[in-house]
């Protein structure tokens, strides 16, 4: 057995594999068949306990005493279906996920073996998870921790895979009428669960033209964004991921007017296990062929603007490099109850446009800080997360540990 962390993954050993979510309240569990654009091919493809059945795929009630599960036969699912994601939510309206850790079990279907766990951790506000997935990858099935969370429940799950979630609503009394009526949209192709539809928000009076489906997550196609610690925003605008070369400013000013302050980012990159690949930083400031680099150190503090600054070319970072965190440390042995004014900022190499933005509004007598993490997601795009979480470290090196625990 595998205990798996987010982002592994694992050959299957068997064909047919059942994956059940167990948590400490009833949970809803549903399966998506996804061809290779990453999505549905119609809402036939979304498996769950009011569709039970679909070609290769299907959902197991637990009964209330049990897990609910998705049985998969890799053997009978259609062609072109590359990937299977299995999802989770409360049963409960509303409720998320703190404090009700789920854990996913894989299992050979036809003797119950357990192939693998996964325990998704750190998990706050979110309402529902994209659990794991099973894909295909040169013509072998394989399976993947996730941990993927949404805010925005079901709904958004199911329409970033392109599942249709604008039911008709239940009819009300009508008052008087002042005009004709309106006659009812047909039928959806297939039925769709009441509680996602509950989670949907509400439709606008009238419809827009065609484009990017909302599902509720922060990205940045109102401008500029600035974060409270915690909270994420997706460098997504437009529907479009934004894989372009981005720029991390960091700065701080001396809490004592007059008393400089020695301060050093850094950004420590990692595999999509957690693994450790290369810390980029004053004494090395060029990582990951040249992907990031560093701007140098600054001595003081003094002066507006970024005190150091490092950029990051998304679409040219290796592969296996899935998570950059963003540290700075107090070398001189400086605690931040010291620093003022400190924060980070994502900005557009390209337009020097300001993307995102996180002050840092408290302290601690510490000598490191975690600022900002930057995670690609399954689906390939970037989330940046405002951290703003305390280290006793004066140095990068210090940090490499505690920064793989947060991601």
């Amino acid at each position: 057995m595998t205990a798996m962390t987010p982002g592994s993954n694992i050959p299957l050993t068997a064909a047919r594999v059942a994956v059940d979510v167990a948590a400490p309240v009833r949970l809803d569990v549903s399966g998506l068949l996804l061809g290779a654009n990453g999505k549905v091919r119609s809402d036939d493809d979304f498996i769950f306990y009011n569709q039970p059945a679909g070609p290769g795929v299907t959902y197991r009630s637990g009964g209330g005493t049990a897990p609910d599960a998705i049985l998969v036969d890799t053997g009978a699912l259609p062609a072109g279906i590359e990937r299977i994601v299995v999802t989770a939510s409360p049963d409960a309206a509303g409720q998320t996920f703190q404090g009700i850790e789920p854990t996913a079990t894989i299992r050979n279907a036809d003797d119950g073996a357990v192939i693998a766990t996964f325990t998704p951790p750190q998990l706050a506000t979110e309402t529902a998870l994209v659990v794991v997935e099973i894909y295909l990858r040169n013509g072998a099935w394989k399976a993947r921790a996730v941990g993927q969370g949404y805010a925005n429940g079901l709904a958004g799950i199911a329409t970033d895979f392109g599942v249709s979630v604008d039911d008709e609503p239940a009819a009300a009394p009508a008052p008087t009428p002042v005009a004709p009526p309106v006659p009812p949209a047909p039928p959806a192709a297939a039925p769709v669960d009441p509680r996602i539809a509950a989670q949907a928000p509400p439709a606008p009076a009238a419809a827009p033209a065609a484009g990017p489906v909302s599902t509720g997550k922060i990205n940045l196609d109102k401008g500029r964004v600035s974060l409270q610690k915690n909270q994420t925003v997706s460098l997504v605008k437009g529907g479009r991921p934004l894989l372009s070369q981005v720029k991390m400013g960091l700065g701080w000013e001396p809490a004592y007017r007059g008393k400089d302050i020695d301060l050093d980012a850094s950004v420590i990159a990692y595999g999509p296990q957690r693994n450790h690949l290369d810390s980029c930083y004053f004494g090395k400031l060029t990582i990951l062929g040249g992907s990031v680099k560093h701007s140098g150190d600054n001595l003081t503090g003094e002066g507006a603007g970024d005190d150091e600054v490092i950029t990051v070319d998304l679409g040219r970072l290796p592969a296996d490099a899935t998570g950059l965190v963003f540290t700075v440390n107090s070398f001189s042995g400086q605690k931040f109850t010291e620093v003022a004014k400190a924060y980070c900022r994502l900005i557009d190499a390209a337009t020097g446009e300001e993307l995102v933005r996180f002050d840092l509004t408290s302290a601690e007598p510490q000598t490191g800080v975690m600022m900002a993490k930057l995670i690609k997601q399954f689906s390939g795009e970037w989330e940046m997360t405002a951290m703003g979480e305390f280290v006793k470290s004066r140095t990068v090196r210090g940090m490499v540990k505690p920064a793989a625990q947060a991601l």
